[in-house]
């Protein structure tokens, strides 16, 4: 599985944040042994980015005070 890169220029979002939340979610997704991990070779943040793109998982910024 690979980056998904035309999704990424498709996303009308900021770039960063989408990045970020990619970048968490893999993070969570090695912490707890995700399956789906491995089904993908390792390629934990392409899944991460998969799943954000998918709407499989959603994320929020959260403004410090």
């Amino acid at each position: 599985m690979y980056f998904p890169l035309e999704q990424l220029v498709k996303y009308d979002g900021n770039i960063y944040e989408i990045t970020a939340a990619a970048s968490r979610r893999a993070f969570q997704m090695a912490k707890v042994n995700d399956p789906e991990i491995e089904e993908n070779e390792g390629k934990d943040v392409c899944v991460a980015a998969r799943q954000l793109f998918g709407e499989k998982v959603t994320f929020k910024v959260v403004e410090d005070k």
